[in-house]
């Protein structure tokens, strides 16, 4: 019997496939990975009978990247990134070993289904499997490789997509990958260059990196133009006259002047004046107009998170990441599109009659469905998905709060797409008092139309207008002269600046909410009431830096025109070499002037930022100079000598303080304490070695959990247990500041085990364990506290192996706890000093068994 593979790009999106395909007859298993399930079952393909097996990737597989030394940021020049510094595909998350998990998968498969989103990265994403899986398939076949089409995941357009496959297109994969490229080269020798040339000389930035984006400093470009013309504005003194006229017992009537304004008190007052010769206000024209509100277009992905923003208060990357969900789970319909008029073959009767028994809208479906729905507007029709529309009901329990909101108004803005216009009818009276004009108007509804689904568009309640014809007379009841200021425009919402990138083709409709995220993240604006963007002092003096040096790296326009190249390298109209070529061209020429010029950037800075001698407060001894160092709080987080004018760097995300004034011995830097309050670990470590690693077999960024030398006290020699007993490479060290609620943590990953709370002393004996080979433990306890027999204090032990210790060790994991024996056991112990011996642990008890299986 034949194999056919199926991949789709999640692992729910895979399982409501496979359930549809297989009508609910598949059996499932996890894959090697532990994230990946494996659908399987029995069906008919071209004809034949087959085994199906329906599995998922997380995303992207691969991830482009430097090569290994290009990533040293000391030791290579930024301007080699444009060109000298060679690419790679690397595993997008090496622990989930997804190319591993794809060929164990494949191999001896016939053919293969791509079940990708139906996106330019879907396409890309295709290639990536292919990549992966072609090299172990069964040769022989005609064709192998087939591209399921689908924009929902309904029984109806899954099968559709079955029975037409296609071809996944390489023209769109290309364009995605020179825009990785792009992205990769132009922002990496940018961000390293500015990164390293500021955070070196001034010490509250308050932001960890200084990066650049090709779309990402335009984006920001949007919010500082707005921001300065805030600054910049000079409020005007104006004048405008206000007649209240009244006929009878009738309440009186505000007029608006039909000249709006004037700036000059003394003109005003003259119109005034001469309006004030008369006493009646004559009607010189009474006009009646039928006006129509058009209903909505069909909803495309830009508008959507337009209104997340303004009217649900979302932002775009939470919204984006909900409407996936819901896309997943079958809610809707594909959340990523730019097209906004629904195909000539969509079931738009069918979609509205679903939701029927929905009491939010039940009156206004039922109605539809009865007199007939009407034909919605024409749209655009952008060639990728069909629009945003709901694909069964739902309730607000099932989606939650967050969810249901989206859900509610996706469907409410489909509905409003197949109602009728709303109708209503605007009458204008003119008036004259003496030589001057005044009018009012109101407006009277005639039909509420898609209104009534969506009432926040609905017609607003106003006066209402006197009944008169031309040549009535109303009494003037006052005239007046009133003195206004014009106003400041506000900072962009983000549904204003969504809207600006989408005019200027600033990102897609992908990438928009992860580019006003970044700049978010970066510390380059911040989110204010209302959804507001205020750009931060950092962000303004980056944009102003790139207009004193080259306006064209934050305005626009240049990036607008790679899109545009990237777009045709997806209709296969350009050359995927040429545009990339090009574009590397021009940054790379605009980066070297950008180097050349960087001190007109740096007269800014000088003005906003404190210099980093100036900036910390005294805290651990250099070990060069032996004075003070400054810790500098503010991200990143570092340690500078001012005397040596020297920078070290410090673990993020954490509090920083002296540990006890010991010093490390080869370099004679005292060391410190981070400790992280969220995870519970804290480990020393010495500011010179951490950013210059000592040994051969560390990495910069290492602590003193994971430094190898033979003697330190505090080295993971001395204080190293044993194995992890979640992650492969990770060992268990003890940490000695923790007393008396004693721990040790993992050096690599979150796992912290909580022991002998109440000991009076935890030391790390020479001996090891001869079951596990993990460094057995001598503890002293105290006398009222003890397990121990009356005339006992002190054990040493196995911490996995011991018995006496069982009741006494805990395992904690984020938020989830767990005893290290409870339920029968854990995994391997293995020794933990001598990291080159791990390998040679000798194979633990069974009794670990049950913790790997907890966790894994």
């Amino acid at each position: 019997m034949r194999s056919v593979l199926m991949v789709a790009e999640k692992p729910s999106l895979a399982q409501a496939i496979a359930k549809i395909l297989s009508k609910g007859n598949c059996t499932s298993r996890k894959g090697l990975n532990g994230a990946c399930s494996v659908h399987e079952y029995t069906g008919i393909f071209q004809g034949q009978t087959v085994h199906f097996k329906m599995t998922s990737v997380c995303g992207h597989v691969m991830s482009l990247d430097f090569i290994g030394k290009y990533n040293n940021w000391d030791k290579v020049d930024p301007a080699e990134l444009f060109s000298k510094a060679p690419t790679e595909k690397k595993e997008a998350n090496p622990k989930l070993n997804m190319v591993k998990f794809l060929q164990v998968e494949a191999r001896g498969s016939d053919c293969v289904v791509l079940w990708l989103d139906c996106d330019k990265e879907g396409e890309n994403i295709c290639f990536e499997v292919l990549d992966a899986i072609q090299p172990v398939m069964n040769k022989g076949s005609a064709r192998s490789v087939y591209r399921a089409k689908f924009s929902s995941i309904t029984d109806t357009d899954i099968w559709n997509a079955m029975n037409r496959l296609g071809e996944p297109n390489h023209n769109e994969a290309l364009s995605v990958d020179a825009r990785q490229e792009l992205d990769l080269r132009i922002g990496c020798a940018f961000t390293r260059f500015q990164t390293k040339y500021f955070q070196g000389k001034y010490g509250n930035l308050d932001s960890s990196l200084i990066s650049f984006g090709p779309c990402q400093t335009p984006t920001l470009g949007f919010c500082v133009e707005r921001h300065d013309k805030i600054q910049s504005f000079k409020p005007e003194t104006y004048w405008v006259i206000q007649a209240k006229v009244f006929k009878g017992k009738e309440s009186p009537l505000t007029l608006d002047w039909n000249r709006v304004r004037v700036f000059d008190r003394e003109v005003g007052q003259m119109f005034v004046n001469l309006a004030k010769t008369s006493r009646d206000a004559q009607v010189e024209l009474v006009s009646k107009k039928e006006k129509t509100k058009q209903r909505p277009q069909a909803l495309n992905t830009v508008e959507m998170l337009r209104v997340a923003s303004s009217a649900l208060g979302m932002g775009p990357q939470h919204t984006m990441q909900i409407a996936e969900r819901l896309y997943t789970q079958g809610y809707i319909s594909y959340p990523r599109t730019e097209t906004t008029h629904y195909p000539a073959n969509f079931d738009l009767k069918g979609t509205l009659k679903q939701q029927t028994n929905n009491p939010f809208w039940v009156e206004e479906v039922k109605a539809l469905l009865s007199t007939g729905i009407n034909q919605p507007r024409k749209g655009t029709d952008a060639g990728d998905h069909p629009p945003i529309t709901p694909m069964c009901a739902a309730t607000e329990a099932e989606l939650g709060s967050d969810g249901w909101r989206l859900y509610e108004y996706i469907t409410r803005h489909f509905i409003a797409t197949v109602s009728q216009d709303c109708k209503y009818l605007q009458t204008t009276i003119e008036f004259s008092i003496g030589t001057e004009a005044f009018s009012c108007s109101g407006r009277t509804l005639i039909s509420p139309g898609y209104t009534t689904v969506m009432p926040w568009q609905g017609i607003p309640l106003e006066e209402s207008i006197p009944v008169c014809e031309r040549g009535d007379t109303f009494s003037v009841d006052e005239i007046k002269l009133i003195e206004k200021q014009t106003s400041p425009p506000d900072y962009l919402t983000e549904a204003e600046l969504i809207t600006l990138m989408e005019k200027h083709g600033i990102g897609t409709d992908a990438s928009i909410p992860v580019h006003i995220n970044n700049i978010c993240q970066r510390n380059y604006v911040t989110v204010e009431n209302g959804r507001k963007l205020k750009p931060t002092n950092l962000g303004i003096v980056l944009v102003h830096g790139y207009y004193k040096i080259d306006a064209e790296l934050v305005l626009p326009t240049i990036r607008s025109a790679v899109e545009k190249q990237l777009n045709l390298i997806a209709q296969g109209k350009a050359n995927y070499h040429q545009v990339l070529q090009h574009a590397l061209d021009i940054f790379k020429r605009k980066f070297h002037y950008f180097v050349d010029s960087i001190t007109n950037m740096d007269e800014l800075m000088e003005v906003s930022f404190s210099p980093i001698a100036a900036t910390g407060k005294p805290l651990s001894r250099c070990g060069k100079c032996h004075r003070f160092m400054k810790y500098i709080q503010a991200k990143p987080s570092r340690l500078h000598c001012s005397h040596c004018d020297e920078t070290y760097s410090l673990p993020q995300n954490g509090a920083i303080k002296l540990y006890k004034e010991l010093r490390c011995p080869l370099d004679d830097f005292e060391l410190v304490l981070w400790t992280s309050g969220a995870r519970g670990k804290s480990y020393p470590l010495c500011p010179y070695c951490f950013s210059n690693p000592p040994f051969r077999d560390m990495k910069k960024g290492m602590g003193c959990n994971e430094c190898t030398h033979p003697s330190c006290q505090h080295s993971l020699n001395s204080l190293g247990i044993g194995q992890c007993v979640e992650c492969d490479s990770g060992v268990l060290v003890l940490d000695p500041t923790s007393g008396p609620k004693w721990r040790m943590a993992c050096n690599k990953c979150n796992v912290v085990v909580h022991f002998f709370e109440h000991a009076h002393k935890v030391q790390v004996a020479q001996e090891s364990c001869d079951v596990c080979d993990a460094s057995l433990v001598a503890v002293d306890f105290n006398k009222t506290r003890t397990p121990l027999p009356a005339s006992e204090t002190q054990h040493t032990g196995c911490v996995f192996c011991d018995p006496v210790f069982q009741d006494l060790v805990e395992l904690k994991h984020a938020t989830m706890r767990h005893s290290m024996y409870r339920g029968g056991g854990g995994r391997r112990g293995g020794r933990g000093r001598g990291r080159g011996r791990r390998g040679n642990a000798k194979k633990p008890k069974d009794k670990m068994a049950a913790l790997a299986a907890y966790f894994v």
